[in-house]
């Protein structure tokens, strides 16, 4: 178990200011965010609460630095995301425990989300010589064609409090690779870890201004000025559907280069020649990553008619053993929600199913006492009806429905406005294939329950978002294509 003192010794070893320009700066209109522990809803400590004005002297700290910085040399810009990788994994035990405190995760999950998180800098840091163009003789013969990769410019990056450190990691990795500044703004609940990741990048050498971290309690009244600002060229951003919507109205009006990774509601497809134990291990891992609160969680249980009943009853079993408790506790599996207002939206959606119809085989009640704590739960024979089968639950409920072959499967798999993950197992490799051509999806996991990879190409189709994160497709979109028509 973790003391008292480790914590109070890692949250007040984290800067509470503005990161503006190198420095820690005091918020203009002097306020004050509160920062709680949501497995009791003591306070942490408070950061700077930014004004729009600040985020307006964020942008002009990126602005400022972005010619010299697209001049860096492509290896020294990979060796400083190298030197953080390098810091970040001596350092894991305090970033891990930092997560846990801010967003409530137990410890191993945060250990393993540093670990993840780490591994987009070490990526990028070998991306960032992989820049390349093109040269071509026109097919006329009368000229060459020469195309060039450039950084696109200063970018607005907005990270999630899920994920803390990786969803930071993964749009700051090919940004710094890409030779852009950015204005990074972390979610109002989780700034500590950002804060932390700041620090870390500029004692590996990144220049003042590169990076500028904007925390704030109000965070589309800060958003909003960047967006209509002409020197910022790029949005990156991670949330829920709804708010993605209307930045992306907003990053309309400067014609601004955008990458959205939106909401989630993930079929999980268990086929009746499927290996139940690795269903069942796969489901697990599907649904309780990160408390089911993930993007990428399994949302929607779609199990054969011949395998659902053992299906649902083993899982349960596996769910219901499961330990709740404060994240930093030896033994527990299960940390809070982020706070009691989506605490109260998990109940409310269960509620709704077992209002319809469905069986609660496991949990189903909201824990009371300190803290927002919602039991692992399964429900069996969820109606289509359902409002937990078209919202993200983005909690540890596991509704399941009936199928009763392939077609029915793929048509309710695909019966969303989302479309980021599918997850699918059976035995049978051309079903296989089939299927995850069929299913409408910008991923999908084969016999298996996690498909996140820094290596790999993140991202979603339908309301679920554009463009990709991670992988070479992910620094792409940090780059503009210039064609140069050469005489010859």
């Amino acid at each position: 178990m973790v003391g008292a003192g480790d914590e109070r010794s890692v949250v007040e070893g984290v800067p509470k200011e503005l990161r503006i320009a190198g420095r820690q700066v005091g918020a203009s209109g002097g306020g004050r965010l509160a920062v709680e522990d949501p497995s009791t809803g003591a306070v942490l400590c408070d950061v700077a609460d930014a004004t729009p004005a600040d985020g307006l002297r964020a942008l002009d700290a990126a602005a400022g630095a972005q010619d010299s910085w697209a001049r860096h040399p492509p290896r020294e810009r990979g060796e400083i995301l190298r030197r953080a990788w390098a810091s970040l994994v001596a350092r894991a035990e305090e970033f891990a425990l930092l997560i846990t405190l801010e967003m409530g995760k137990p410890l191993a999950e945060s250990r393993a989300e540093v670990a993840y998180g780490a591994e987009f800098l070490r990526w990028f840091s070998e991306e960032a010589v992989r820049i390349q163009g093109g040269y071509a003789v026109a097919p006329s013969g009368k000229g060459r064609l020469l195309t060039m990769r450039q950084p696109v410019g200063p970018c607005l990056l907005v990270t999630p409090w899920n994920f803390p450190l990786a969803m930071g990691t993964r749009k700051i990795g090919p940004a710094v690779a890409a030779g852009c500044t950015m204005v990074v703004k972390p979610a109002e609940q989780t700034p500590l870890t950002l804060l932390a990741l700041a620090g870390v990048l500029e004692e590996a050498g990144l220049p003042a201004g590169v990076l500028n971290v904007v925390t704030t309690s109000e965070p589309a009244a800060v958003v909003a000025p960047l967006l209509a600002d002409r020197r910022l060229r790029k949005l990156s951003f991670t949330g829920s559907t709804e708010v993605g919507r209307l930045v992306m109205a907003q990053a309309a009006e400067q014609v601004l280069r955008i990458t959205l990774e939106l909401g989630g509601n993930a079929p999980f497809v268990v086929f009746a020649d499927a290996d139940l134990d690795a269903a069942v291990a796969g489901a697990l891992v599907a649904k309780m990553r990160n408390i089911g609160e993930a993007c990428t969680a399994a949302n929607r249980f779609l199990v054969a008619d011949e395998v659902a009943d053992e299906f649902t009853d083993r899982l349960a079993d596996r769910m219901g053993a499961l330990r709740m408790g404060r994240g930093t506790e030896d033994g527990v599996d299960v940390g809070p929600l982020i706070d009691r207002t989506q605490q109260a939206r998990v109940a409310a959606l269960v509620d709704d199913a077992v209002e319809a119809g469905a069986e609660v085989v496991v949990g189903g009640r909201p824990i009371g006492g300190p803290g927002s704590f919602y039991p692992p739960t399964v429900l069996r024979d969820v109606p289509a009806g359902a409002r937990l089968l078209g919202e993200e639950v983005f909690g540890p409920v596991a509704p399941v429905q009936r199928f009763a072959d392939e077609a029915a499967a793929v048509a309710a798999a695909n019966d969303t406005a989302h479309g980021l993950v599918a997850y699918l197992f059976t035995r049978d490799l051309d079903r296989a294939l089939r299927v995850a051509e069929r299913v409408e999806a910008g991923m999908v996991g084969l016999n298996q329950g996690m498909v996140s990879d820094p290596a790999a190409p993140l991202g979603g189709v339908k309301h679920s978002g554009l463009g990709r994160e991670g992988g070479h497709e992910g620094l792409l979109e940090f780059l503009e294509t210039k064609y140069v028509a050469v005489r010859a």
